[in-house]
């Protein structure tokens, strides 16, 4: 990473394709100077003498050939009002690669430099713009899949999550400097505290932590999804469930088995968490190249499977076929779902109940749209265990923040046993620095180069 107070960074800021519109992102302490001259605005105005937040029409000029490139709107920041904290100008040009690539090209010739992918959101990390955790956030709201998913994203980059962490770190480093008051001056009373309520304080860092690290596995399904593989045998209605989830004909549904062949991934949204449904070959033995291929896929989407919704036909009898589908999914989290339930019923229910007794087991029929309601709900509390309200609870979404609060957790236990244990004071405060040290990891202050330099190599270009 270059030195970020002397160079200038460009991208282009929007996805790739064709749109109406596009932008190419300048930031550094060049942007204005830079974007000045191959600027020439229709009102005549010099980018350098524009104010800040100021957007201004006109062309993108390449000064070698005098070609006029593009015809954009110039929009200019002022260090230290912008995203990145540093002088920032943003041209909105036509859409589709090749004037956003014109434009970036000349921006580039005149001393900017290709940003690297999150640069402009670590530049406001290291600018003090965002903490660590608001700028996690904005990767969490472009990836968000349904509307709940984004309201939590928001409330992170609006600081949510780092002003709990906060207080969480205030609490402790009140109490470290109380015991190490106490330590420096033990016949001095300090003010503010007492050993009385050193159990009661420790406590009330503890509860703070513990209730976050709840909401992780809930934070996790809400921003990520979760993936359900319905599988079964051939032709007992996979296909049918998909498309009325999906509420489209997005799979081939004939009475001929074996249709499906690959493996179908598709998202849908219920109560806000995103459920990526994946509908599989049927899975039997079968002499078809490409069938076996499928059921191979079948295998391999069922060890990912985060919850497995495994369907029955009641119109045949539990054959061979189903055992074996079980037999390879009977350790998952599982949902049994018998379907065609307005068919004739050929299957024993009192053996179908006894074999699947350790899973949840609805009756449904697709054709007939019954016993779906059912089936979403029982699929809602297979995989939200935990009494977390997302409109009100500040949800934890990262591996690494749920891994932080883990050893912050782990700290402050060690802090209450050696208290337990009448160990001495100093040694708690050995193991509250800890708790602080990884408290500080989630919002920037503790976190190392190497994991700065990971969390935004998974930013895309112009982030």
């Amino acid at each position: 990473m270059n030195n970020l107070k002397e160079d200038t960074i460009a991208a282009i800021a929007t996805p790739f394709g064709t749109s109406g519109t596009g932008k190419v992102r300048i930031s550094g302490p060049q942007a204005i100077d830079i974007s000045s001259k191959v600027f020439e605005a229709s009102s005549c105005i010099d980018l350098k003498d524009a104010d800040s937040h100021t957007a201004h029409h006109g062309y993108i000029i390449d000064n070698k050939s005098g070609e006029t490139l593009d015809e954009v709107l110039a929009i200019v920041m002022i260090s230290p009002r912008s995203f990145t904290g540093e002088n920032v100008v943003e041209f909105d040009c036509h859409g589709g690669m090749v004037p956003l690539e014109s434009v970036l090209e000349v921006v580039l010739k005149q001393g900017a430099r290709m940003a690297e992918p999150g640069e402009f959101s670590r530049r406001a990390f290291m600018n003090n713009k965002l903490d660590m955790a608001q700028a996690e956030a904005i990767i969490d709201i472009i990836n968000s899949k349904t509307e709940k998913s984004l309201t939590i994203a928001v409330e992170q980059l609006k600081g949510g999550l780092s002003q709990k962490v906060n207080e969480i770190k205030e609490k402790v480093v009140t109490l470290l400097a109380h015991l190490e008051a106490s330590i420096d001056f033990p016949e001095d009373e300090i003010k503010g505290f007492s050993f009385n309520q050193l159990k009661e304080r420790i406590d009330s860092i503890e509860k703070p932590i513990k209730r976050l690290i709840k909401t992780a596995k809930q934070g996790k399904l809400y921003q990520e999804g979760i993936k359900t593989v319905i599988v079964g045998k051939p032709n007992v209605g996979k296909s049918s469930l998909l498309n009325y989830l999906l509420q489209e004909n997005r799979a081939i549904v004939t009475d001929i088995p074996g249709t499906t062949r690959d493996v179908i991934e598709e998202y849908i949204n219920l109560n806000g968490i995103p459920l990526k449904i994946i509908d599989t070959a049927g899975v039997r033995e079968s002499e078809n190249l490409v069938e076996q291929i499928g059921v191979k896929k079948t295998r391999d989407s069922l060890k990912k499977a985060d919850l497995v919704l495994m369907m029955l036909d009641v119109s045949q009898g539990l054959t061979e076929e189903d055992i074996k589908v079980y037999e390879l999914i009977k350790k998952q989290p599982t949902i049994v779902v018998v379907n065609k339930t307005d068919l004739e019923k050929q299957i024993n229910l009192d053996r179908t109940e006894k074999k699947f007794k350790e899973h949840p087991l609805l009756y449904i029929s697709v054709k007939e749209e019954e016993g779906l309601e059912e089936l979403k709900n029982t699929i809602l509390e297979e995989i939200l265990h935990d009494n977390i309200n997302v409109e009100n609870d500040i949800m934890v979404t990262k591996v690494r923040h749920r891994e932080a609060l883990n050893n912050a957790h782990d700290s402050i236990k060690k802090v209450k046993k050696s208290f337990n244990n009448g160990v001495p004071v100093d040694f708690l405060t050995i193991d509250l620095k800890d708790v602080l040290f990884y408290l500080g990891t989630i919002t920037g202050e503790t976190v190392t180069d190497d994991i700065i330099d990971q969390i935004f190599s998974d930013f895309c270009l112009g982030k």
